[in-house]
């Protein structure tokens, strides 16, 4: 895909931020179909449908963030962010090999990977990455997650705008995708913190 269709419409044009579309081949038993596409009737009746939001930030609004007393900024390990997301999630898993492969990419900037520590236990309450295509200027928001504990008080918000404003003059815009019928309902989430013009896309897996 050519850079100006993508630009002209980030979460129509592709389910996958620009970089992944021209890089990551898609496997022969999946099908990625917009959710106006015609097709997707007849299709999803012979596949096992997954929707997927596709949602973008125009980075405007973006203000610094401030911590609570007792709480900092910190760039963990891959480790550490490994650890976190096991404990925040009961199916969704991440490899050590698929974090460290983030570093690998050409869009990894150090400063984009993010946790919330709190002070009084010395353990991470959220955490976030990002990453940056310098190329399109377009900012990729990847695991944000908060555990259990924490949740329901404003730290994945927290984090997001965090992630947000270290791409500040940096990225023209910001994408984010997550499942749809998640039961934390990222996509909340991702409204609260200025992101919309979302498209819905069905990742179809043949039976």
């Amino acid at each position: 895909m050519d850079k100006s269709t993508y630009l002209l419409d980030p979460c129509g044009a592709s389910s996958l931020p620009f970089w992944k579309t021209n890089s990551i081949p898609i496997p022969e038993d999946l099908l990625i179909l917009r959710e106006d596409d015609p097709r997707l009737e007849i299709v999803a009746q012979q596949c096992v449908d997954t929707p997927y939001f596709k949602l973008i930030h125009t980075m405007l609004g973006i203000g610094e963030t401030t911590l609570p007393s007792g709480f900092r900024f910190v760039r963990p390990s891959a480790q550490a962010l490994l650890e976190h997301i096991a404990a925040c999630y009961d199916e969704e898993r991440a490899s050590e090999e698929e974090l460290l492969n983030y570093r690998r990419h050409v869009t990894f900037s150090p400063d984009l990977w993010l946790a919330v520590v709190d002070d009084k236990t010395d353990k991470i309450v959220a955490s976030g990455i990002a990453e940056l295509d310098a190329d399109i200027k377009e900012g990729v928001l990847e695991w944000i997650q908060v555990s259990p504990a924490y949740r329901r008080r404003g730290w994945g918000r927290i984090i997001v705008n965090e992630l947000l404003f270290r791409m500040k003059g940096r990225a023209d815009f910001v994408t984010v995708s997550g499942k749809l019928n998640d039961p934390s309902d990222p996509r909340a989430l991702y409204l609260s913190c200025g992101f919309g013009d979302g498209v819905v896309w069905h990742v179809l897996r043949k039976r």
